[in-house]
């Protein structure tokens, strides 16, 4: 089968298009023909070792020493069920699904293995393999945070840096969502999309720092991994919460110290998605309730263009590649 490869940890020239045996499902297991994938954050760091501070060493251990152990990337699928393992009986053959891979990626390649016990569902009527991926990496954390870690409250005020990016929209719809008052930080360049998305106002970064000025909310959620506890706690409420959504090891060794010191809390940790998250989220962008927001479809031979601009950190919600 075609497939994005790397074979040593670098730029984005490091992936190539190569032929590899194709996954046989054991049992208990789907095998997926994949037809749309995404260029994710976490492509970028687990391809170029790019860790959050203090996680290079372990970075290195979890995913191979001394070149990568696990050769192909992607988290997540849209495509459908090419077989069934032995003792499969939720899917079938020619099944829609979306699937989250995790740490065990493959889903850069024309066909992938999943766990049908797994963070995998079926994709409704109506909604496009190319949205469906777009749903999985930014939809799943937005919503881990916001309802499991956050636990947002219709009413409250909800800040968030870096409303543009592919956990950005997904953290501006899903607030919006649980009935919040969103309030977004982005460039100018895209603040019509982001109020589009839900957020009543918006905050340019280059003109104006959120932390300076003397609004408060209930919930200030870091994307990007540059509002840590030092610059957001001042503009936290009284119980107020910061979620670090990209955060150093140092931020979440002190995050439960600093809980304990304030009636504050900052709150950080890793999402882990669940097959119920994925039917959630298609549910709502079935209904219109959430929009897969989509920064660029590139074809499986254009994937190294693809992890360019991810790489830019100027993309805008999810970068999809279709196959």
């Amino acid at each position: 089968m075609r497939a994005a490869v790397y074979h040593r940890y670098g730029a984005p020239e490091v992936v190539q298009i190569e032929d590899i045996p194709t996954p046989e499902p054991k049992a208990g297991e789907v095998l997926i023909r994949v037809r749309a994938t995404t260029v994710t954050a976490a492509d970028w760091r687990v391809r170029s070792l790019s860790m959050p501070r203090g996680f290079g060493v372990f970075g290195r251990l979890a995913f191979g020493l001394f070149g990568p152990r696990k050769k192909v990337l992607g988290m997540a699928v849209a495509g459908e069920v090419a077989a069934c393992g032995a003792g499969v009986a939720s899917f079938a053959v020619k099944d829609r699904v979306l699937a989250d891979c995790g740490a065990k990626m493959g889903a850069h390649a024309a066909f992938c293995v999943v766990k049908a016990d797994g963070t995998l569902a079926k994709i409704p009527d109506g909604l496009s393999f190319e949205d469906s991926a777009a749903l999985v990496f930014g939809g799943s954390t937005a919503l881990h945070f916001l309802r499991n870690v956050g636990k947002v409250q219709p009413g409250e005020r909800v800040l968030i840096n870096g409303a543009s990016g592919e956990t950005g929209v997904a953290f501006v719809q899903l607030a919006r969502h649980f009935g919040a008052d969103v309030v977004g930080v982005c460039s100018a360049a895209n603040a019509e999309l982001v109020r589009g998305l839900g957020a009543e106002r918006v905050v340019d970064y280059t003109q104006e720092d959120f932390a300076l000025s003397d609004e408060k909310y209930d919930v200030i959620v870091d994307t990007v991994g540059n509002a840590g506890w030092v610059r957001s706690h001042g503009a936290l409420k009284d119980n107020g919460r910061l979620l670090q959504v990209l955060a150093g090891l140092a931020d979440m060794i002190k995050a439960p110290l600093v809980s304990r010191r304030t009636g504050r809390k900052a709150l950080a940790g890793e999402a882990k998605p669940i097959a119920a998250d994925l039917v959630f989220l298609a549910d709502l962008a079935v209904k219109g309730e959430f929009i897969p927001v989509i920064s660029q479809i590139f074809e499986l031979e254009d994937i190294v263009e693809a992890h360019r601009l991810v790489d830019s950190g100027h993309k805008v919600g999810s970068v999809v590649v279709r196959l």
